[in-house]
């Protein structure tokens, strides 16, 4: 099977979060000490973080003619995005589907493109940042991915310009305030990971400094270039070996990275799937009521 392949297959990918649930069940009993106390107050943050200060983000470095306005259409669409995210490697779903919900508002593809892209950005160079403040000497790596990124999405926009002119944004570039307070809400996020990780890891009776997180995390992230399902990405086993390092024992490294993963599931079908059901209600209404009347 070929890379590509793998990346697309329905198989690995319940796979994958068969096996991100099943090592929480098989190692946390295993473990001498288990509270679930340090978790709920991880959590409580980071979905703060993820389901606030993420969609807010992405509302700052948002332009052109016709992009919503209003902070709940971000908050909804973010959770939205969310199951979708979950779902695919390398969370290209929540992409996606930010995409559309963006041009289905009226914004060109151009600047719906920009929009999604300079928030992903902004969110590595923001992690990038966190994860050189945190001593590590992996993130260098990380830093020069981020780097690599930005010019990547240049090199591309030369190339769409040349091919596809009608797919670039129309609107105005985000202006150096928005980046500035784009970065800040990025700092915040990542302060929620940092407590949602090493709350996860207290649970199993191990501790460490939240430098050494962020410094843990920052470094895994040289392993997402090859995507894979959340809580078995190539990401969450770099990760699981940066907290061994770090002198936590393997089975709780492995018990907090993928119960870490795992968690990530209940506010995403909470908040996501109550707004997914939502906005398909509203959509089904106007039909359903024209089918009506001409019945």
């Amino acid at each position: 099977m070929t890379l590509r392949g793998m990346l697309h297959s329905r198989a690995l990918l319940v796979l994958g979060i068969v096996v991100a649930a099943a090592v929480p069940v098989a190692t946390l009993p295993r473990l001498p000490e288990v509270s679930p106390w340090p978790v709920l107050a991880g959590l409580v943050p980071w979905i703060v973080g993820k389901y606030v200060l993420c969609p807010l983000r992405w509302r700052v470095l948002t332009t052109g003619a016709g992009a919503p306005q209003a902070c709940g259409w971000y908050l909804r669409a973010n959770a939205e995005s969310e199951v979708f995210g979950l779902l695919t490697p390398g969370h290209v779903g929540a992409d996606v589907w930010r995409t559309k919900r963006l041009t289905g508002t009226g914004l060109c593809a151009g600047d719906a493109l920009l929009s999604v892209g300079m928030d992903r950005l902004v969110g590595a160079v923001g992690l990038a940042a966190f994860a050189v403040f945190g001593a590590s000497e992996l993130p260098l790596r990380l830093l020069m991915s981020a780097a690599g990124l930005g010019l990547l999405v240049l090199a591309a926009a030369v190339v769409v310009r040349r091919t596809r002119p009608g797919l670039l944004p129309r609107g105005p570039l985000p202006p150096p305030r928005a980046l500035v307070l784009g970065l800040l809400l990025a700092a915040g996020y990542q302060l929620t990971i940092a407590g949602l990780l090493l709350g996860t890891i207290a649970a199993t009776g191990n501790t460490l400094s939240p430098l050494e997180i962020l410094a843990a995390f920052g470094a895994s992230q040289v392993a997402a270039a090859v995507p894979g399902p959340n809580g078995a990405s190539p990401r969450d086993g770099a990760l699981v070996v940066a907290l061994v390092a770090l002198g936590v024992p393997l089975v709780a490294a492995a018990a907090a990275v993928t119960l870490r993963a795992t968690l990530a599931w209940l506010p995403a079908l909470t908040l996501g799937g109550l707004s997914l059901w939502l906005l398909r209600r509203q959509a089904a209404g106007p039909l359903s009521k024209v089918s009506v009347a001409a019945s």
